[in-house]
């Protein structure tokens, strides 16, 4: 056979390494997981770049309160703020460390009280000085006299020369103006002195607090480290509203005109008050006309600075308001039509939050409100189609 011719020899085992085909699904998993990344961070950025260019709706809040009917018919509306017409920065007229303070905030003081003192032991130095140096001309004023006199005498008696007599007068006059020097030293430390302590200008009371004992105050505050108002403080009785006008309706004020005050704080209160001034000049840049409306009562609640809104009242209104319960109204414009229902919106978390309510008579702009909101919440001002339940908002 031919297979016996075979040589042995010739028949070897391959033992060299043999190239594998790659590993086709490790590849896969990979490419897999580098899609999944690249998903996973586009939808992340869109998400991003989405909130950024979202605009939210910009939005006012108005506060619904109490009011009589006649704040509705009333010839005008406007809002404002409580304003003390008598209000002072109190401050030192000289610089120095403050070493005592005696009032808070709150307190009620008295004109001319001492309220405050600054450190004043060089200025009693310099006033013991002067006082010193007014002694000591006071002692050569009766040499100086003395001498001056006997020295008349024998000038007139020619035993002595002009020039002896003239020495004598001149020495005297010179120590008559070293003791006016002296007391205007003395009057100068005294005024430094007092000008250490710091008194109320008027009976009022203490608003805020801007100093504390042992900083440095000075009448400009000329430093970060130095303190130029002491306190502020009020005179209380002065409070009145202060209001502007458009001046296509200032026509419709008049002084003395009844008018009813609503505060913000209090929408369930309602304060009698007048027009006390109507400031002769306007505000070229919104076109008002500055009203000033005072209270003819009021109580300890009313603070400065305080919102409020005015009704300035026709004369039969005047008369009438005193018989009227007050009603919870609402601008027109805050109320909307959402799936067949009246509603209004809150803000909660920067989200418009819708709310039911049950509307009653509408008086003018504003609706009187049965049920659904209370008095002192703050709802959005003026509804758009674009607020809806759940839209994010931002108050302005």
């Amino acid at each position: 056979m031919e297979t016996k011719n075979i040589d042995l020899n010739t028949l070897k085992i391959d033992r060299s390494e043999t190239k594998r085909p790659p590993d086709r699904n490790k590849k896969i998993i990979t490419r897999s997981l580098i899609t999944v990344i690249i998903l996973a961070l586009a939808y992340f950025g869109y998400q991003y770049v989405n909130s950024l260019i979202v605009k939210k709706e910009e939005v006012k809040l108005t506060t619904v309160t109490f009011q009589t009917s006649s704040y509705s018919s009333a010839i005008l509306n406007a809002s404002g703020y409580v304003v003390a017409q008598r209000k002072a920065a109190v401050a030192s007229k000289g610089t120095g460390r403050l070493v005592f303070l005696g009032v808070v905030e709150g307190d009620k003081v008295k004109k001319d009280q001492i309220i405050a003192r600054l450190e004043d032991n060089d200025i009693k130095a310099q006033l013991d000085q002067a006082k010193a140096n007014l002694k000591l001309a006071e002692a050569d004023l009766k040499d100086a006299e003395n001498f001056f006199r006997r020295q008349k005498e024998l000038f007139t008696k020619q035993l002595v020369s002009e020039q002896e007599y003239e020495i004598a007068e001149a020495r005297y006059n010179r120590t008559l103006a070293t003791i006016d020097l002296a007391k205007a030293q003395v009057t100068a430390a005294e005024v430094a002195l007092e000008n250490t302590l710091i008194r109320s200008p008027f009976d009022g009371t203490v608003l805020t607090k801007n100093a504390d004992v042992g900083e440095i105050v000075s009448p400009f505050g000329a430093s970060i480290n130095s303190r130029a108002a002491v306190v502020t403080m009020a005179d209380m009785t002065s409070l009145q509203v202060e209001t502007d006008v458009s001046e296509s309706n200032i026509e419709k004020i008049i002084l003395n005109q009844e008018c009813e005050i609503v505060l913000d704080a209090y929408p369930d209160k309602s304060y009698p008050g007048y027009v006390a001034k109507i400031v002769p000049t306007a505000d070229r840049s919104k076109a008002t006309v500055l009203v000033k409306v005072g209270f003819k009562e009021y109580d300890s609640r009313v603070l400065p600075e305080m919102s409020a809104k005015v009704a300035f009242l026709m004369q039969d209104k005047a008369e009438d308001k005193d018989k009227e319960k007050p009603i919870l109204l609402v601008p027109s414009s805050s109320v909307g039509k959402r799936s067949g229902r009246d509603v209004v919106f809150v803000v909660k978390d920067d989200k418009a939050v819708e709310i039911p309510i049950q509307l009653g008579r509408k008086f003018g702009d504003d609706f009187e409100i049965i049920s659904g909101i209370d008095a002192g919440e703050s709802i959005i001002e003026k509804l758009t189609e674009k607020i809806k339940d759940g839209t994010e908002v931002k108050v302005l």
